[in-house]
């Protein structure tokens, strides 16, 4: 099987979800809808930027690590620590703290399998769905994706949910035509954690129910925003999805109108709804509008490629020109932090 599409469909999704809800990013719900009104919502930092932040970034990094370790481990292992030394070298903008003390340590030499720190965030599953679309087998994607998590985050929810990202967003690259509120039915009994299980079942009977990702929120407690917490930045964006599986555009606004850590849960609803519906469903008008560099979309296709034919020569990641991307993103961050300063509040 080609998996190209679905590999494609899954970074650039990922990176319209980011761009799409980065603007509202920490915003309550109810302050971002009258900062920035309702639907239909297009990808935009502001200053004609439309530009990506971790969440895509560490999407990226995942991939090409897989493209180079030819699916070996040890050596996507290695490749993803010597990228995530590189990524904090070139000084994001936004590092989470957990994320953040990792890189460190890496930078100093401890090893990448005892890097992470005990966290439960969810950087781990911002990165994950790439591993979910070209595994060869459900123990090869439990490794990687167990490998990718603990060089940042130790806590068992942080693999379990990252897990369940992998896996959803795999489906159809994996030739499963099962829905997606059966691939949950199917799905529940295997999840260890009785949070995130209770959680994700709680969201059968919505769904079935044709209920919204907002009732949903509200049913979970989360009415001011989706935190940055595993445990609630996954089902959400699980939700998100499977809420609307076949409408991408409808699936990345529901994500950002919950409110909180908006990129992140619209990044990987995208990263889910993109990968299983490929690149060619996803709304031209949101790519068009992409400002992103030095990796943008020409990048990811030719990213896409080697990881798809398994060259195992991807594209470079531009680590000097990317510092100099950093700062201009930063500052419209900063600008945009300036402007929430001030009504409606």
């Amino acid at each position: 099987m080609n998996r190209y599409p679905y590999i494609l469909g899954c970074l650039l999704g990922t990176a319209l979800g980011d761009a799409v809800g980065l603007r509202r990013e920490g915003l309550p719900a109810r302050r971002a809808q009258r900062m920035y009104g309702d639907p239909p919502f297009t990808p935009s930092l502001g200053y004609g930027l439309a530009m990506v932040s971790d969440d895509t970034e560490h999407t990226q990094l995942v991939t090409r690590a897989l493209a180079l370790s030819g699916l070996d481990p040890d050596r996507f292992e290695r490749e993803f620590a010597h990228q995530l030394r590189c990524w904090l070298l070139a000084v994001p903008a936004g590092v989470g703290f957990a994320t953040l003390r990792a890189c460190i340590k890496l930078l100093i030499g401890f090893s990448p399998s005892n890097s992470g720190v005990l966290s439960a965030g969810n950087g781990p599953a911002m990165r994950s769905a790439m591993i979910g679309i070209v595994s060869r087998s459900e123990s090869e994607m439990v490794e990687f994706v167990r490998r990718s998590t603990r060089m940042t985050h130790t806590d068992e929810r942080a693999f379990e949910g990252s897990l369940i990202v992998a896996f959803a967003a795999g489906l159809t690259a994996r030739g499963e035509t099962q829905d997606p509120l059966t691939f949950l039915k199917k799905y529940i009994p295997v999840i260890q954690g009785e949070e995130l299980r209770s959680r994700i079942s709680a969201a059968i009977p919505l769904l079935e129910e044709g209920k919204t990702p907002q009732e949903y929120s509200q049913v979970m407690g989360w009415s001011k925003g989706v935190s940055g917490y595993v445990n609630e930045t996954v089902p959400a964006a699980i939700y998100c999805w499977a809420s609307s599986p076949t409408n991408f555009r409808e699936c990345i606004e529901d994500a950002v109108r919950l409110g909180g850590d908006t990129d992140t849960v619209a990044a990987i609803a995208g990263a889910i709804c993109g990968a299983n519906l490929t690149n060619a469903s996803l709304p031209q008008e949101w790519l068009s509008k992409l400002t992103e560099w030095p990796r943008n979309m020409t990048w990811m296709e030719q990213l896409s490629d080697s990881l798809a034919s398994g060259n195992g020569n991807p594209p470079g990641m531009h680590w000097p020109t990317t510092f100099l991307r950093n700062i201009v993103f930063t500052t419209a961050v900063l600008s945009l932090g300036l402007r929430r300063l001030l009504p409606p509040y």
